[in-house]
């Protein structure tokens, strides 16, 4: 293996993890100096900053006027469970599921939520399982976009406009960087960390009117934690929509959140994010067409994400070594990378195999890619060397 001259130029920003992403271009700490810090989130003025996070997220996405925004304890593991815990077992539920989360939420339907009517329909990792086969009559949850397999849901053409059952979506890492058909979708999760380089802990609940209905016409049978209450005596708990938060919201998280929403909307709003990630993706793309050891996970473009590029090893000499020696391999790039200060977290998620994981959403900049890939390459070298003999 012939020596790769080590790279002079490094990206200005080296955060590429898949979340919590990098912070919008131009982020420093001074944008938290007026955030609320000491004061209660109930009081007047910290209700007031909060609803311009849920005004200006309804904006900056396009959410219809009808649907319900609120910010929810948890990031979007909670929200998500808020959701399943609250809405689900009116009617059975389909689970699709072709990534590390989407089994998440499966475990819950098979483990916790008892006694639930449900079905499993899963692909494997790089691969998405057959769509068309939801049952209009039952609710479906499944991931817009696999964080952890790179694997998105290109269209929501099937899904029946004359549905009776819920479709429960779970958007964390397509928010922003994919277009959501917003007339299809009942409930969407996001959480800031993923979607705006905000800070971890809350997520985004999205509620559309065929929600709001089964809420207010249905109890489930199982309790419902404290945390995921947003209805009592069949009502919508309105105060949760109006900036009153479950619990405890941090007013600096609120500060910087509002500091990356103002910065989409400055960019376009979420038709400009999901430009920047498409771009982002056509420079990964063009560096995996030329680079001959790598590819993405999966192989099909059409299902391929936006925003979270999965990428597998090819070169025959890595898929020649057992699991964990692939594991080691592509560890050791990592942290080469990482100790050049040039790449942080690119190692792809421990559920997935062995490979590399780039984040390509709206708050990368397609210049920092184009700086990374000839690290990386450097990398790969540096590590292929000491193995190949």
């Amino acid at each position: 293996m012939p020596t790769i001259k080590k790279p002079e130029r490094a990206p200005a920003n080296p955060n590429f993890s898949s979340g919590p992403c990098a912070k919008r271009p131009g982020w420093s700490n001074k944008v938290l100096e007026n955030a609320l810090v000491g004061r209660s989130h109930r009081a007047k003025e910290s209700l007031e900053r909060i609803q311009k996070v849920l005004d200006l997220s309804k904006r900056v996405l396009g959410v219809p006027r009808q649907f319900r925004v609120a910010i929810v304890p948890a990031s979007d593991t909670g929200s998500m469970e808020l959701a399943m815990w609250s809405l689900l077992g009116a009617k059975g539920v389909d689970f699709f599921t072709w990534e590390n989360f989407g089994e998440q939420w499966v475990i819950d339907g098979q483990s916790q939520l008892k006694p639930l009517d449900y079905k499993i329909i899963r692909a494997p990792y790089g691969e998405l399982p057959d769509m068309n086969s939801a049952d209009p009559n039952r609710d479906c949850v499944f991931v817009w976009n696999g964080t952890t397999s790179g694997v998105r849901v290109p269209n929501a053409d099937w899904i029946s406009n004359d549905r009776t059952g819920l479709t429960i979506c779970d958007a964390t890492s397509a928010v922003f960087s994919h277009r959501l058909p917003w007339e299809k979708l009942d409930v969407v999760t996001y959480s800031w960390q993923k979607a705006l380089g905000g800070e971890a802990g809350f997520g985004m609940l999205l509620l559309g009117p065929r929600a709001i209905e089964r809420l207010e016409s249905f109890t489930p049978s199982w309790p419902i934690p404290k945390i995921f209450r947003i209805a009592k005596k069949n009502k919508l708990i309105e105060g949760i929509f109006r900036g009153e938060t479950i619990n405890t919201v941090s007013m600096l998280a609120i500060e910087d959140v509002l500091d990356a929403l103002n910065w989409v909307d400055r960019v376009g709003g979420v038709r400009g994010m999901i430009q920047r990630a498409e771009a982002n993706y056509t420079v990964v793309n063009s560096w995996v067409e030329r680079t001959p050891w790598i590819d993405f996970l999966a192989n099909n473009p059409e299902i391929r994400s936006r925003s979270t590029n999965c990428l597998k090893i090819t070169d025959q000499w890595f898929m020649a070594f057992n699991e964990k020696i692939q594991w080691e391999i592509v560890d050791n790039v990592g942290e080469i990378l990482a100790d050049e200060g040039v790449a942080f977290d690119i190692v792809t998620h421990r559920a997935a195999s062995p490979g590399l994981r780039i984040w390509g959403g709206g708050t990368i900049e397609s210049s920092d890619l184009e700086m990374l890939f000839p690290w990386i390459e450097w990398a790969w070298n540096q590590v292929g060397r000491r193995h190949v003999k």
